[in-house]
């Protein structure tokens, strides 16, 4: 009885003792609300961040196929994924249209690199997924199927493995590099387009005149292949500024370019595990593209990637997600093999060429080998 009785006054003199601090100091609860309230709010704004957020994102969102990109992002393996650029939405257009811009982004965080591998939106392919043989320019893909038989095209072209994809409204990158805050970009030569100037060197572009810079095509002495380096650029400028603290105060900017303007079949969850495993394979960036030999087929340029160019993208972009080295055999390469035996020349010709599309490779005992 008298151990509680010394307890309970033990207890009433701490209580006296925090009153009287309290009195002395009333600033204090005073702070400890305050910071609170602070936690309380910053709380609820990222939160609703979050949700704007996984919203949009959400909206984007439109399947390939089935894909565990979960496992892959989580455990941080390398990846590649399908940059596409759409037709739609510049310069007025609103049907779908073609692919104006293919390009395959490679992310390794292990030698913390991410590469970009243009492919010429006049290259010969076989277009997978269509119910009959066809064998046209790969940008018509797109056209055909959308995002998945451009996807699966591409796949199929180099034999690497692409689950992903993001489709980019180019209507909508003048909205996107804005809201980025702009990109810092190397002009080649000077020229003027579309009601832009540029001048050689260094200049920082806004939306106007980046839509501009990657579209011109005709007035480049390297013609398309002059384009994607360009575009490529632009990409690596976007990468670079939206990895940098200052595109925090446009991220409603931001928010709704990427959900009105961009399809994609990563999931929130997907990007934001990304952006936590991957940041720091953005800090290099390198370029490449596969280069074709100009031809006429059916009456239309063309070109013509020789089998050796594309089993040197193949290796190289194997080599970048782990995988060992492994010998093209598709569609591509038969048509390479028939129209050499013709005499097609792949190693610079001096004369202007046609490239004949053969028809489908039908197995029969009497079957030339070239047409395996």
């Amino acid at each position: 009885m008298e151990r509680q009785k010394r307890r309970k006054l033990r207890r009433n003199e701490s209580l006296a003792v925090s009153l009287k601090k309290e009195a002395k100091h009333p600033g204090l609860r005073l702070t400890g609300l305050i910071i609170l309230a602070v936690v309380f709010v910053l709380g609820a704004y990222v939160l609703r961040l979050y949700g704007q957020t996984k919203s949009a994102i959400d909206s984007t969102f439109q399947s390939a196929g089935s894909v565990e990109s979960a496992t892959v992002f989580r455990d941080k393996k390398p990846f590649s994924l399908l940059l596409l650029g759409a037709d739609t939405g510049a310069l007025g257009r609103t049907q779908q249209g073609n692919s104006d811009t293919m390009i395959i982004v490679t992310v390794n965080p292990k030698t913390n690199k991410t590469v970009l591998t243009s492919i010429p939106r006049d290259t010969m392919a076989k277009i997978i997924g269509m119910q009959e043989f066809t064998v046209e320019k790969i940008n018509a893909a797109y056209m055909h199927g959308g995002s998945k038989m451009a996807l699966a095209t591409v796949d199929k072209l180099l034999d690497v493995p692409i689950d992903y994809y993001v489709t980019v409204n180019m209507g909508g990158l003048e909205k996107v590099v804005n809201a980025v805050g702009g990109v810092d970009v190397k002009v080649p030569f000077s020229f003027s387009y579309d009601g832009s100037t540029f001048k050689k060197g260094k200049q920082h572009l806004n939306g106007k005149e980046a839509l501009a810079f990657s579209r011109m095509r005709y007035q480049d002495p390297n013609n398309d292949y002059g384009r994607q380096l360009r575009q490529r650029q632009i990409i690596t400028g976007v990468i670079k500024a939206a990895m940098s603290t200052g595109t925090l105060a446009n991220f409603k900017d931001v928010l709704a370019s990427v959900s009105e303007n961009m399809k994609t079949n990563l999931t929130f969850n997907d990007m934001m595990t990304i952006f936590q495993n991957y940041r720091t394979a953005g800090k290099t960036i390198k370029s490449d593209h596969i280069q074709g030999v100009n031809a006429t087929v059916k009456g239309s340029s063309y070109q013509i990637a020789p089998t050796s160019e594309l089993q040197r993208v193949s290796n190289k972009i194997r080599g970048e997600l782990g995988l060992q080295k492994k010998k093209l055999s598709n569609e591509e390469v038969r048509q390479n093999k028939l129209n050499a035996a013709q005499g097609f020349v792949f190693d610079s010709p001096t004369v202007d060429q046609y490239f004949t599309i053969f028809p489908e490779y039908v197995e029969t005992q009497e079957t030339d080998t070239l047409n395996y």
